[in-house]
């Protein structure tokens, strides 16, 4: 029995260079579904018109995607913080029908030592059960499915399992779903010299509904005891081969994916062989998506 391929799209920005890279892929209607960040947008410049327009045609159409990034869902002690992003967040889902809505695992909110990407915690029952909490509440304001996005950083390599672990109790309480991020898991594979699809494998992978694929960079690490570079998931460049490789598995392994996203942030496609590359990356990754079967 054939399997429906899922759908593909992009996470949208509202950079100039965002719209040249990717108009000509709205054009030839190849762009099936739209992920927006809609968080990111609140204390920001209205949305574009032509943004606001693409937001709405795709939610007329049950084909929008919301992602939270500024919840920061595992912080213990911000009340004020989420009163005010769950107030907002219940405006949001008046305006826009999303289809399903996530969140990131993990903090965001730490006091000036921490600003970026979202940071892992060493779990237990109290956390758990708070992060619980703060799920079924983002699940009863949105009325659609809801999920969680995995991380790019782990405090060590047995810490990459126990985040799966983790992840995998918060989703249960609201049976909610996992967004499966390739590069995030790549960069862990790279950083503590393990398999990736090894750690795939380490996840509840019916829960799956989402993919996201990126592309990043390296840093130096700065510890003077282990000169090597740290894979991080900065979204600013091509989306690694291995990652493109290690996809037709992925997909044959999460049998309930219904979309693939491809991340870039709009700033960096700064020049016509960035904005080919991006586009050629989407017509692969979406060649690939299309050959699924069961």
């Amino acid at each position: 029995m054939s399997r429906i391929p899922p759908h593909m799209g992009i996470s949208l920005m509202v950079d100039p260079p965002f719209l040249t890279a990717t108009y000509p892929l709205f054009e030839d209607g190849v762009v099936d579904v739209v992920e927006w960040s809609f968080d990111i947008a609140w204390d920001a410049s209205p949305i574009v018109g032509w943004a606001s327009e693409l937001l709405k045609h795709y939610s007329a159409r049950k084909r929008l995607i919301g992602h939270g990034v500024t919840l920061s869902i595992l912080t213990v002690d911000a009340a004020n913080h989420h009163e005010s992003w769950f107030t907002r967040f219940a405006d949001e889902v008046g305006k826009l029908d999303y289809r399903h809505i996530s969140e990131h695992f993990g903090f965001m909110l730490a006091g000036v030592f921490h600003q970026g990407a979202p940071l892992p915690v060493f779990a237990d029952e109290t956390l758990l059960d708070l992060t619980r909490e703060r799920m079924r509440r983002l699940q009863h304001i949105a009325g659609v499915p809801i999920g969680l996005e995995n991380l790019a950083f782990a405090f060590g390599p047995h810490e990459i399992e126990r985040q799966a672990r983790f992840i995998g109790d918060i989703l249960k309480s609201v049976d909610g779903f996992l967004v499966l991020d390739l590069h995030n898991l790549f960069c862990q594979a790279k950083n503590f010299e393990r398999d990736i699809t090894e750690l795939i494998a380490f996840y509840d992978l019916s829960r799956v509904k989402e993919i996201h694929i990126s592309g990043g960079s390296w840093s130096e690490s700065g510890d003077p005891m282990d000169a090597r570079p740290v894979r991080r998931d900065t979204h600013d460049a091509r989306v690694p081969e291995e990652i493109l490789r290690v996809l037709p598995q992925a997909l044959k392994m999460c049998p309930n994916v219904e979309a693939v996203i491809l991340e870039r942030l709009g700033d960096t496609l700064t020049n016509e062989h960035e904005i080919s590359h991006f586009q050629e990356d989407y017509h692969r990754i979406r060649s690939i998506v299309a050959g699924v079967s069961q």
